[in-house]
Protein backbone atom coordinates (compact mmCIF):
# COMPACT_ATOMS: atom_id res chain seq x y z
CA UNK A 1 0.00 0.00 0.00
CA UNK A 2 0.95 3.60 -0.70
CA UNK A 3 -0.38 6.62 0.77
CA UNK A 4 -0.59 10.24 -0.48
CA UNK A 5 -1.69 12.97 1.71
CA UNK A 6 -4.15 15.86 1.01
CA UNK A 7 -1.62 18.63 1.43
CA UNK A 8 -4.25 21.65 0.39
CA UNK A 9 -6.30 20.93 3.42
CA UNK A 10 -6.76 19.67 7.21
CA UNK A 11 -9.95 17.29 8.03
CA UNK A 12 -11.08 16.94 4.29
CA UNK A 13 -13.24 14.12 4.83
CA UNK A 14 -12.48 12.51 1.24
CA UNK A 15 -16.12 10.40 0.63
CA UNK A 16 -16.72 9.39 -2.88
CA UNK A 17 -13.63 8.44 -5.40
CA UNK A 18 -13.87 7.27 -8.70
CA UNK A 19 -11.57 7.29 -11.74
CA UNK A 20 -12.27 10.40 -14.33
CA UNK A 21 -11.95 10.34 -17.72
CA UNK A 22 -8.63 12.15 -18.28
CA UNK A 23 -7.16 8.87 -16.22
CA UNK A 24 -6.98 10.52 -12.87
CA UNK A 25 -8.70 9.80 -9.65
CA UNK A 26 -11.46 12.34 -9.08
CA UNK A 27 -12.96 12.25 -5.18
CA UNK A 28 -15.30 14.03 -2.59
CA UNK A 29 -13.89 16.51 -0.26
CA UNK A 30 -16.52 16.69 1.78
CA UNK A 31 -15.31 18.45 5.12
CA UNK A 32 -13.62 21.32 2.64
CA UNK A 33 -16.25 21.78 0.19
CA UNK A 34 -14.04 20.57 -2.47
CA UNK A 35 -13.32 18.46 -5.43
CA UNK A 36 -10.11 16.75 -5.23
CA UNK A 37 -8.33 15.62 -8.17
CA UNK A 38 -5.25 12.72 -8.07
CA UNK A 39 -2.55 11.79 -10.55
CA UNK A 40 -1.18 8.34 -10.23
CA UNK A 41 2.18 9.80 -9.01
CA UNK A 42 0.12 11.37 -6.20
CA UNK A 43 0.43 15.09 -7.68
CA UNK A 44 -3.16 16.88 -6.02
CA UNK A 45 -5.02 19.68 -7.27
CA UNK A 46 -8.41 20.38 -5.83
CA UNK A 47 -11.45 23.14 -6.98
CA UNK A 48 -13.84 24.67 -3.95
CA UNK A 49 -17.44 24.32 -4.87
CA UNK A 50 -19.47 27.79 -5.43
CA UNK A 51 -21.98 26.57 -2.57
CA UNK A 52 -20.54 26.85 1.03
CA UNK A 53 -21.01 23.92 2.91
CA UNK A 54 -22.62 22.01 0.06
CA UNK A 55 -20.94 18.44 1.71
CA UNK A 56 -20.21 16.85 -1.33
CA UNK A 57 -20.68 13.02 -0.73
CA UNK A 58 -20.11 10.65 -3.67
CA UNK A 59 -19.03 10.79 -7.13
CA UNK A 60 -18.92 9.16 -10.52
CA UNK A 61 -17.85 9.78 -14.49
CA UNK A 62 -20.56 11.49 -16.40
CA UNK A 63 -21.44 10.71 -20.60
CA UNK A 64 -20.07 14.03 -20.92
CA UNK A 65 -16.33 14.22 -20.09
CA UNK A 66 -17.22 15.71 -16.49
CA UNK A 67 -17.77 14.36 -13.56
CA UNK A 68 -21.39 14.57 -11.52
CA UNK A 69 -20.96 14.49 -7.71
CA UNK A 70 -23.77 14.79 -5.56
CA UNK A 71 -23.85 17.87 -2.36
CA UNK A 72 -25.96 16.70 0.52
CA UNK A 73 -26.22 19.65 2.19
CA UNK A 74 -26.61 21.85 -0.58
CA UNK A 75 -29.08 19.98 -2.21
CA UNK A 76 -28.15 19.95 -4.96
CA UNK A 77 -25.84 17.48 -8.15
CA UNK A 78 -22.53 19.14 -8.84
CA UNK A 79 -21.47 18.92 -12.45
CA UNK A 80 -17.24 19.61 -12.91
CA UNK A 81 -14.74 19.59 -15.61
CA UNK A 82 -11.70 17.76 -16.43
CA UNK A 83 -10.82 22.02 -16.20
CA UNK A 84 -12.31 22.18 -12.72
CA UNK A 85 -15.57 24.39 -14.12
CA UNK A 86 -17.77 23.57 -11.77
CA UNK A 87 -21.94 23.57 -12.13
CA UNK A 88 -24.85 22.96 -9.75
CA UNK A 89 -28.29 21.92 -10.54
CA UNK A 90 -30.50 22.14 -7.17
CA UNK A 91 -33.27 19.31 -6.85
CA UNK A 92 -36.65 20.44 -6.31
CA UNK A 93 -37.48 18.78 -3.27
CA UNK A 94 -36.06 20.85 0.05
CA UNK A 95 -33.82 18.33 2.22
CA UNK A 96 -33.52 15.34 -0.07
CA UNK A 97 -30.16 15.13 0.81
CA UNK A 98 -28.00 13.61 -2.38
CA UNK A 99 -25.54 11.08 -1.60
CA UNK A 100 -25.30 7.70 -3.72
CA UNK A 101 -24.55 8.60 -8.04
CA UNK A 102 -23.68 6.45 -10.70
CA UNK A 103 -24.59 6.58 -14.80
CA UNK A 104 -27.48 4.57 -16.51
CA UNK A 105 -27.28 3.27 -19.42
CA UNK A 106 -29.73 5.72 -20.57
CA UNK A 107 -26.76 8.37 -20.85
CA UNK A 108 -28.76 9.79 -17.70
CA UNK A 109 -27.12 10.27 -13.91
CA UNK A 110 -29.25 8.58 -11.40
CA UNK A 111 -28.56 8.98 -7.55
CA UNK A 112 -30.08 8.37 -3.94
CA UNK A 113 -31.99 11.20 -2.20
CA UNK A 114 -31.30 10.02 2.05
CA UNK A 115 -34.09 11.97 3.44
CA UNK A 116 -36.40 12.32 0.55
CA UNK A 117 -36.81 8.32 -0.28
CA UNK A 118 -36.63 9.08 -3.62
CA UNK A 119 -34.12 7.64 -6.23
CA UNK A 120 -33.87 10.90 -8.83
CA UNK A 121 -32.23 11.44 -12.49
CA UNK A 122 -30.89 14.12 -13.93
CA UNK A 123 -29.65 14.21 -17.12
CA UNK A 124 -26.77 16.67 -18.70
CA UNK A 125 -28.92 19.53 -19.43
CA UNK A 126 -29.88 19.50 -15.86
CA UNK A 127 -33.57 18.01 -15.70
CA UNK A 128 -34.65 16.18 -12.81
CA UNK A 129 -36.96 13.31 -12.49
CA UNK A 130 -37.84 11.43 -8.98
CA UNK A 131 -39.14 8.17 -8.16
CA UNK A 132 -40.33 7.67 -4.41
CA UNK A 133 -38.94 4.16 -2.85
CA UNK A 134 -41.93 1.88 -1.94
CA UNK A 135 -40.70 0.97 1.47
CA UNK A 136 -41.36 4.50 3.52
CA UNK A 137 -38.47 5.91 5.08
CA UNK A 138 -36.04 3.40 3.55
CA UNK A 139 -32.77 5.89 3.46
CA UNK A 140 -32.04 4.92 -0.27
CA UNK A 141 -27.93 5.10 -0.08
CA UNK A 142 -25.47 3.79 -2.74
CA UNK A 143 -26.41 3.67 -6.57
CA UNK A 144 -24.76 1.29 -9.49
CA UNK A 145 -25.52 0.00 -12.23
CA UNK A 146 -26.20 -3.45 -13.35
CA UNK A 147 -25.21 -5.27 -16.47
CA UNK A 148 -29.01 -6.08 -16.80
CA UNK A 149 -29.47 -2.35 -17.74
CA UNK A 150 -31.62 -1.59 -14.35
CA UNK A 151 -30.41 0.69 -11.43
CA UNK A 152 -29.27 -0.95 -8.20
CA UNK A 153 -29.42 0.87 -4.91
CA UNK A 154 -29.18 -0.22 -1.29
CA UNK A 155 -31.74 0.79 1.22
CA UNK A 156 -30.07 1.56 4.71
CA UNK A 157 -32.42 1.89 7.07
CA UNK A 158 -35.09 -0.47 5.94
CA UNK A 159 -32.37 -3.77 4.95
CA UNK A 160 -33.52 -3.98 1.80
CA UNK A 161 -31.76 -3.89 -2.00
CA UNK A 162 -33.73 -1.91 -4.51
CA UNK A 163 -33.77 -2.52 -7.99
CA UNK A 164 -35.33 0.62 -10.59
CA UNK A 165 -35.28 0.27 -14.14
CA UNK A 166 -35.48 3.17 -16.52
CA UNK A 167 -39.05 3.73 -16.99
CA UNK A 168 -38.94 4.34 -12.87
CA UNK A 169 -40.06 0.79 -11.80
CA UNK A 170 -38.78 -0.07 -8.68
CA UNK A 171 -38.51 -3.80 -6.92
CA UNK A 172 -37.28 -4.54 -3.50
CA UNK A 173 -35.16 -7.48 -2.20
CA UNK A 174 -35.57 -7.78 1.11
CA UNK A 175 -31.63 -9.09 3.24
CA UNK A 176 -32.02 -11.77 5.56
CA UNK A 177 -32.72 -9.38 8.47
CA UNK A 178 -33.72 -5.39 9.15
CA UNK A 179 -30.02 -5.04 10.42
CA UNK A 180 -28.15 -5.67 7.62
CA UNK A 181 -27.78 -1.98 6.83
CA UNK A 182 -26.80 -2.26 3.31
CA UNK A 183 -24.10 0.27 2.12
CA UNK A 184 -22.18 0.42 -0.78
CA UNK A 185 -23.11 -2.11 -3.95
CA UNK A 186 -21.66 -2.25 -7.40
CA UNK A 187 -21.77 -4.69 -10.49
CA UNK A 188 -19.86 -8.31 -10.43
CA UNK A 189 -19.41 -11.52 -10.97
CA UNK A 190 -23.17 -13.41 -11.02
CA UNK A 191 -24.99 -9.80 -10.37
CA UNK A 192 -24.35 -7.08 -7.95
CA UNK A 193 -22.26 -6.96 -4.62
CA UNK A 194 -22.75 -4.98 -1.42
CA UNK A 195 -21.14 -4.35 1.84
CA UNK A 196 -23.28 -4.95 4.88
CA UNK A 197 -22.06 -4.13 8.26
CA UNK A 198 -25.04 -5.12 10.13
CA UNK A 199 -23.79 -8.81 9.73
CA UNK A 200 -20.31 -7.91 9.08
CA UNK A 201 -20.60 -9.33 5.21
CA UNK A 202 -20.34 -8.49 2.00
CA UNK A 203 -23.28 -10.37 -0.05
CA UNK A 204 -24.11 -10.55 -3.64
CA UNK A 205 -27.78 -10.28 -5.19
CA UNK A 206 -28.31 -12.00 -8.65
CA UNK A 207 -30.59 -10.41 -11.17
CA UNK A 208 -33.29 -12.43 -10.31
CA UNK A 209 -33.27 -11.22 -6.38
CA UNK A 210 -31.14 -14.55 -5.11
CA UNK A 211 -29.17 -12.83 -2.41
CA UNK A 212 -25.97 -15.04 -0.61
CA UNK A 213 -23.84 -13.11 2.15
CA UNK A 214 -20.31 -13.89 3.33
CA UNK A 215 -18.89 -12.89 6.48
CA UNK A 216 -15.86 -11.04 6.98
CA UNK A 217 -12.87 -13.05 9.20
CA UNK A 218 -12.33 -10.52 12.01
CA UNK A 219 -15.61 -9.00 13.57
CA UNK A 220 -16.74 -5.90 13.26
CA UNK A 221 -15.22 -5.26 10.32
CA UNK A 222 -17.14 -2.56 8.52
CA UNK A 223 -17.36 -2.63 5.14
CA UNK A 224 -17.85 0.09 3.55
CA UNK A 225 -17.19 1.02 0.20
CA UNK A 226 -16.82 -2.21 -2.66
CA UNK A 227 -15.91 -2.29 -6.51
CA UNK A 228 -14.65 -4.95 -8.68
CA UNK A 229 -11.59 -4.94 -9.53
CA UNK A 230 -9.13 -5.34 -12.70
CA UNK A 231 -8.22 -9.17 -11.20
CA UNK A 232 -12.04 -9.33 -11.43
CA UNK A 233 -12.52 -9.67 -7.56
CA UNK A 234 -14.53 -7.81 -5.13
CA UNK A 235 -12.40 -5.11 -3.36
CA UNK A 236 -14.03 -3.06 -0.25
CA UNK A 237 -12.71 -1.04 2.16
CA UNK A 238 -13.48 -1.76 5.75
CA UNK A 239 -13.84 1.30 8.89
CA UNK A 240 -12.13 -1.37 10.90
CA UNK A 241 -8.80 -0.51 9.12
CA UNK A 242 -8.31 -2.91 6.13
CA UNK A 243 -9.20 -3.45 2.69
CA UNK A 244 -10.71 -6.87 1.54
CA UNK A 245 -10.80 -8.89 -1.45
CA UNK A 246 -13.09 -11.27 -2.12
CA UNK A 247 -13.15 -13.91 -4.95
CA UNK A 248 -16.55 -14.87 -6.49
CA UNK A 249 -16.87 -17.65 -4.48
CA UNK A 250 -16.93 -15.85 -1.35
CA UNK A 251 -13.67 -16.48 -0.30
CA UNK A 252 -12.46 -13.09 1.92
CA UNK A 253 -8.74 -11.59 2.27
CA UNK A 254 -7.50 -8.67 4.12
CA UNK A 255 -5.04 -6.88 4.52
CA UNK A 256 -4.24 -3.75 7.17
CA UNK A 257 -3.77 -0.22 6.65
CA UNK A 258 -0.71 1.09 8.46
CA UNK A 259 -2.85 2.27 11.69
CA UNK A 260 -6.04 1.90 9.77
CA UNK A 261 -8.57 1.65 12.59
CA UNK A 262 -8.07 5.92 12.97
CA UNK A 263 -7.86 6.82 9.05
CA UNK A 264 -10.96 4.71 8.34
CA UNK A 265 -10.39 3.38 4.65
CA UNK A 266 -14.12 4.23 3.38
CA UNK A 267 -14.57 4.58 -0.64
CA UNK A 268 -12.85 2.59 -3.04
CA UNK A 269 -12.31 2.47 -6.92
CA UNK A 270 -10.18 0.82 -10.07
CA UNK A 271 -7.52 3.27 -10.82
CA UNK A 272 -6.54 3.85 -14.67
CA UNK A 273 -3.19 2.16 -13.55
CA UNK A 274 -5.13 -1.41 -12.54
CA UNK A 275 -4.47 -0.89 -8.89
CA UNK A 276 -7.39 0.08 -6.25
CA UNK A 277 -7.75 3.24 -5.04
CA UNK A 278 -9.12 4.38 -1.57
CA UNK A 279 -10.22 7.27 0.69
CA UNK A 280 -9.65 7.48 4.11
CA UNK A 281 -12.07 9.70 5.68
CA UNK A 282 -9.75 10.64 8.76
CA UNK A 283 -6.84 10.16 7.58
CA UNK A 284 -6.77 12.89 5.26
CA UNK A 285 -5.24 11.05 2.47
CA UNK A 286 -6.04 8.92 -0.75
CA UNK A 287 -4.42 4.93 -0.34
CA UNK A 288 -2.82 3.03 -3.32
CA UNK A 289 -3.38 -1.10 -3.34
CA UNK A 290 -0.99 -2.83 -5.45
CA UNK A 291 -2.52 -6.08 -6.11
CA UNK A 292 -0.25 -9.36 -5.38
CA UNK A 293 -1.09 -13.41 -5.63
CA UNK A 294 -1.14 -14.96 -2.25
CA UNK A 295 -0.67 -12.23 -0.05
CA UNK A 296 -3.23 -11.34 2.92
CA UNK A 297 -3.49 -11.48 6.57
CA UNK A 298 -6.62 -13.49 7.10
CA UNK A 299 -9.25 -15.48 4.92
CA UNK A 300 -12.90 -16.68 5.10
CA UNK A 301 -14.43 -20.10 3.56
CA UNK A 302 -17.56 -18.68 1.73
CA UNK A 303 -20.07 -21.68 3.46
CA UNK A 304 -18.81 -19.80 6.84
CA UNK A 305 -22.43 -18.92 8.52
CA UNK A 306 -23.43 -15.40 8.81
CA UNK A 307 -24.53 -14.41 12.09
CA UNK A 308 -26.46 -11.40 12.25
CA UNK A 309 -26.21 -9.87 15.80
CA UNK A 310 -29.11 -7.67 16.50
CA UNK A 311 -27.52 -5.38 18.84
CA UNK A 312 -25.39 -4.10 16.53
CA UNK A 313 -24.87 -1.34 15.03
CA UNK A 314 -22.65 -0.57 12.05
CA UNK A 315 -20.15 2.20 12.67
CA UNK A 316 -20.56 5.74 12.26
CA UNK A 317 -23.83 5.28 9.92
CA UNK A 318 -26.27 6.41 11.60
CA UNK A 319 -29.57 8.01 9.74
CA UNK A 320 -29.25 11.35 12.05
CA UNK A 321 -29.62 14.83 10.64
CA UNK A 322 -27.20 16.91 11.09
CA UNK A 323 -27.20 20.27 13.58
CA UNK A 324 -27.20 23.54 12.23
CA UNK A 325 -23.46 24.36 10.73
CA UNK A 326 -22.65 20.79 11.28
CA UNK A 327 -21.05 17.89 8.79
CA UNK A 328 -22.87 15.20 8.36
CA UNK A 329 -22.60 12.25 6.48
CA UNK A 330 -24.15 8.42 6.62
CA UNK A 331 -20.45 7.65 7.08
CA UNK A 332 -19.89 10.47 9.48
CA UNK A 333 -21.94 12.88 11.86
CA UNK A 334 -22.13 15.78 14.00
CA UNK A 335 -23.33 13.87 17.63
CA UNK A 336 -25.05 16.99 19.43
CA UNK A 337 -22.07 19.03 18.33
CA UNK A 338 -19.06 16.58 19.08
CA UNK A 339 -17.16 16.36 15.84
CA UNK A 340 -13.70 14.92 17.48
CA UNK A 341 -12.45 11.56 16.09
CA UNK A 342 -12.00 10.50 19.45
CA UNK A 343 -15.55 11.60 20.40
CA UNK A 344 -17.07 10.13 17.95
CA UNK A 345 -15.79 6.74 18.16
CA UNK A 346 -16.89 6.74 22.20
CA UNK A 347 -20.28 7.65 20.79
CA UNK A 348 -20.34 4.76 18.55
CA UNK A 349 -18.96 2.42 21.14
CA UNK A 350 -21.61 3.47 22.85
Amino acid sequence: MTEYPITTATDSLPAGITTGPDRALWFAESGANKIGRMTTDGALTDFPIPTDNSFPSYITTGPDGALWFTEGSANKIGRITTSGHITEFPLPVADSFPQGIALGRDGALWFTEFYANKIGRITTSGRVTEYPVPTADSSPYRIAAGRDGNLWFTEEISGKIGRISLSGRITEFPLPTDVDFPFSITAGPGGMWFTAPGANAIGRITFAGQIKEFPLPTPDGGPDGITQGPDGHLWFAEQSGRIGKATPSGEITEFPVPDGANKLPFQITTGPDHNLWFTELFGNAIGRVQAHPRTGTVRSHPDRPVHHDQRHVPPLHLPIRPSAGAWALPGLHDFEGVTTRAAVNERRAE
